[in-house]
């Protein structure tokens, strides 16, 4: 037996764990991920502007994850999707959101993203996200990794079954229109957000362009601004559009700029996804104090099987008051704060590294407390030097069924793509049994 087929056995054997800090692979083949996002001849050059104006967004390796913990996340996603099913957990979440999230139309959210670290004792949900972005990044991503050399053989056979992931991705959004429109017959998709061009994401709103127009759909990306509401209907210019695949982080929609989009939503004029129903009942961070619960999670109906679940991964979480603020001081090293309705880890903070200039800012807002959970680490090399990066796993998912698994890699206190060699990384599964 060659030192080479050795030491590929003992990889396949190792643990995740193992494998991400004792490896520093660089699976990642450029070439095959620019064929990737270039797929159409519109698309030409947008690897190149990601390499000139975003080099951190995709890391050169990946992130190993025992089957185990997968198992774990699947089934939390699918336990959380059951518990906000259930009349109680809808009517506390719903109490203290505004008006305009009380409108069920029927869509449930696309492009959730469940956000986890790796703990000895299993997966431990950091947030929910109702506009999670970079899915078709990942999937792009995923696709164009490749086996570094001979001991990494195992983990990526040459013959792979297709995936179907853009057609799961395009019928997450037909599924959307159904649940508000029924049989009617979809005909224009508008991607949304402020300044779109500016985005960090703006190369993926060209990829959901290109793959709703793949599909027979009218799709355009557009500020909200560039929106009007008349005659009963949501306008881009000349065009009516029927569905909204919403990426603004304004998630109720209170903004001058976005009316014309809050009017046609508030009508029932057009299919917004996710919407301010969807933030209310998933990614406002209040509900991680319900989701940690037990007994009133057991008072709601939960079955004793998801809040076993959740009381294993879900990490206890408080909302911070200024009657408590002593408390909260003194166990804020055990702690990281967060704003309800933050996103992409804007205003998040480590309570070992608070000043109390920033704690006076966090007790004058509204911001919850959670039990400080450290990321999981992955070697790379950057340079010929080896250096640790953190990382935490994404769940996208839809209607509690999870899509697709990713690693956002990064140093410093939260994920910000501005790392070397950090970024999005796809994440290898192995056998459950490791």
């Amino acid at each position: 037996m060659s030192t080479e087929q050795t030491l590929a056995d003992v990889l396949a054997r190792s643990s995740a764990q193992t494998l991400n800090q004792g490896t520093f692979c660089r699976t990642l083949n450029l070439e095959v991920l620019r064929q990737q996002l270039e797929s159409v001849p519109s698309l030409k050059g947008l690897m190149q502007d990601i390499s000139a104006t975003r080099p951190h967004l995709f890391s050169s390796t990946v992130v190993f994850l025992s089957g185990n913990m997968a198992r774990q996340i699947t089934q939390m996603v699918a336990a959380i999707e059951r518990i906000v099913a259930l009349p109680g957990y809808r009517a506390q979440a719903l109490a203290r959101a505004p008006a305009i999230a009380q409108h069920a139309f029927g869509p449930t959210g696309a492009c959730m993203g469940f956000d986890f670290h790796l703990s000895e004792a299993g997966p431990q949900l950091i947030e929910v996200n109702t506009n999670a972005g970079g899915a078709l990044l990942n999937v792009a991503l995923a696709r164009a990794q490749r086996s570094c050399c001979e001991a990494m053989n195992w983990a990526f056979p040459p013959e792979r079954q297709a995936d179907t992931l853009e057609q799961t991705l395009f019928d997450m959004f037909l599924a959307e229109w159904r649940l508000q429109r029924g049989a009617a017959s979809l005909q224009s998709v508008l991607i949304v957000d402020d300044d779109p061009a500016a985005q960090y994401l703006a190369p993926e709103f060209e990829l959901f362009r290109q793959l709703f127009s793949r599909f027979g759909l009218k799709a355009a990306i557009a500020d909200p601004e560039a929106l009007s509401w008349r005659d009963g209907k949501l306008w881009h210019g000349a065009a009516p559009v029927d569905l909204v695949y919403n990426r603004v982080t304004d998630f109720y929609l209170n903004e001058p700029g976005h009316l014309a989009l809050r009017q046609a939503y508030e009508a029932g004029a057009v299919v917004l996804t996710p919407d301010p129903h969807a933030h209310a009942l998933y990614a406002d961070k209040r509900n991680l104090i319900a989701l940690g619960q037990d007994a009133l999670l057991g008072a709601w109906g939960a079955s004793a099987a998801d809040r076993s679940l959740l009381q294993a991964g879900v990490p206890q979480t408080e909302l911070v008051a200024t009657e408590h603020a002593d408390d909260l001081w003194a166990r804020r090293r055990q702690l990281f704060f967060k704003p309800v309705a933050g996103f992409g880890a804007k205003a998040a903070y480590r309570g070992d590294k608070l000043t109390r200039r920033v704690w006076s800012e966090i007790l004058a807002g509204d911001f919850v407390a959670q039990a400080l959970v450290a990321p999981g680490q992955r070697l790379i090399e950057i340079d010929g030097m080896q250096t640790d990066l953190k990382f935490d796993i994404r769940a996208y998912a839809y209607a509690g069924q999870v899509q697709l698994l990713a690693a956002r890699m990064y140093a410093g206190q939260t994920t910000n793509f501005r790392t070397e060699g950090g970024g999005f990384a796809p994440v290898l599964v192995l056998p459950a049994a490791t």
